[in-house]
């Protein structure tokens, strides 16, 4: 049986992510198929959410209701405010990569609903990876979870995820359909100096991109990714954007007639230097200037091999701690459970191609931690990044000496001091074993 590995992005927001396929189940070894076997497609396909949907992101007074809307006079906006309009359109990016062999299953929630859409519409998945830009100005009410729906995301409607689905399944239909022989490489760059680290430590400058190319060398499409939060346009903003990823994203495919894919990194202490829309536009700019480079210079070459694995991690139980959210006053023991709002694990998915080997995290890395990771990508002869925002939420995750911080971060760190390092410890375990297989 022919499998499948579809790499797709969500972009509520602006980007993407890759996968590929393992034989086997989890954590199973790849067998390497024969060089240059590999084919790849990609596509993108537009949002086309409901009139009425909310505006996500950020919880601020300036994005909610006066009242909830307890009436119904809003189709779909119970908490916030509905957009109005957009600012650069939306949609969802995808990327098939196939080499005919094996395939592995990832699922949770939007995860599953994706796969059966994506099974309906004729395109089965082998490995699935969704993954979000992460800007703060994209469609809420897609979320099955009532304490995200309250703290940013608005209560969940079913039409509206219906919607974002259909451009999901659409995307990855054209790229299926448009798969052709393929080659892969990989190049690193120092991004402009366009982030700051919200807990006074250095941030990460690396932007990688993965160039696809057929092997004649006409462009199939690039992976870039990069560590930055789509917090560029404020709580004042009710249009949708994919604020600076999705300018970035656009003017690369405006200039290399490409689908390209943005993959966020470890940004759970990292912030924007500038604010605003004309920042945000100079910025994008900038960063397609950067990733363009790396494109022109990356040198596709045969697959060697196409590795992934998985990994599942156990979480202690979740709670928010009210000292990290208020101050040293309050005392270090007093929480507020979370119960069943929160998985108790998070499942990883490493995969390898191309000299670039990747890791999907299930929210919102620190930067010293991203690092950790990339460093161990670095040891199995691999460029390494971290694919955040992918196949689940589960908030930030801090080293254990940052985690007792008043801050926003520490206040978001939801599953304890000890959770960002159990995450980093598998993930880099993962990337390297798959790093290496890529290599053999």
């Amino acid at each position: 049986m022919t499998a499948r590995a579809v790499a797709l992005a969500i972009v509520l927001c602006a980007g993407s992510v890759v996968a590929a396929a393992a034989e086997g189940g989890p954590g199973a070894k790849r067998v390497a198929p024969p060089a240059g076997s590999l084919r790849a497609g990609a596509a993108r396909a537009a949002f086309r959410v409901p009139a009425g949907t909310p505006i996500a992101g950020y919880g601020s007074v300036r994005r909610r209701l006066l009242f909830p809307d307890v009436f119904g006079l809003r189709p779909y906006a119970f908490w916030f405010k509905p957009h109005e309009g957009e600012l650069d359109p939306l949609g969802a990016r995808a990327l098939v990569l196939d080499d005919g062999r094996a395939r592995l299953v990832v699922d949770r929630a939007f995860v599953r609903a994706a796969r059966r859409r994506l099974e309906a519409a004729g395109v089965p998945p082998g490995a699935l990876i969704v993954s979000a830009s992460h800007t703060h100005s994209g469609p809420g009410a897609f979320v099955e979870s009532g304490l995200m729906g309250i703290v940013a995301t608005d209560r969940y409607e079913e039409a509206v995820r219906s919607a974002l689905l259909d451009a999901v399944a659409e995307a990855a239909r054209r790229a299926d359909a448009g798969k052709v022989a393929a080659w892969a490489g990989v190049r690193v760059v120092q991004a402009p100096p366009l982030t700051r680290g919200r807990l006074g430590q250095p941030v990460d400058p690396d932007l990688v991109v993965l160039k696809l190319a057929s092997p004649a060398g006409v462009p199939i499409a690039l992976v870039w990714s990069y560590a930055i939060h789509g917090t560029m346009l404020g709580p004042r903003n009710l249009r949708y954007s994919g604020d600076v990823m999705g300018v970035a994203s656009q003017e690369l495919e405006r200039r290399l007639r490409v689908p390209a894919l943005f993959v966020n990194g470890a940004t759970g202490d990292v912030s924007p230097r500038g604010h605003g829309q004309p920042a945000a536009l100079a910025a994008g700019r900038a960063l397609a200037d950067a990733a363009q480079a790396a494109f022109s210079r990356a040198a596709p070459a045969p697959v060697r091999a196409l590795a992934l694995g998985t990994a599942r991690v156990a979480l202690p139980a979740p709670y928010v701690s009210v000292r990290n959210c208020l101050g040293r006053w309050v005392p270090r023991g007093l929480t507020l459970p979370l119960g069943r709002a929160l998985p108790r694990d998070a499942e990883l998915v490493a995969g390898a191609l191309g000299g670039a080997a990747w890791v999907t995290v299930p929210g919102e890395l620190q930067t010293r931690l991203g690092r950790e990771v990339k460093e161990a990508a670095r040891a199995s002869g691999a460029r390494g990044f971290v694919a955040g925002y992918s196949n689940d939420y589960l908030g930030y995750l801090l080293a254990a000496e940052d985690y007792p911080r008043v801050a926003y971060v520490a206040c978001g760190s939801l599953y304890g001091p000890d959770a960002g390092a159990l995450v980093t410890r598998a993930a880099s375990a993962l990337i390297r074993s798959v790093g290496a297989g890529a290599q053999r």
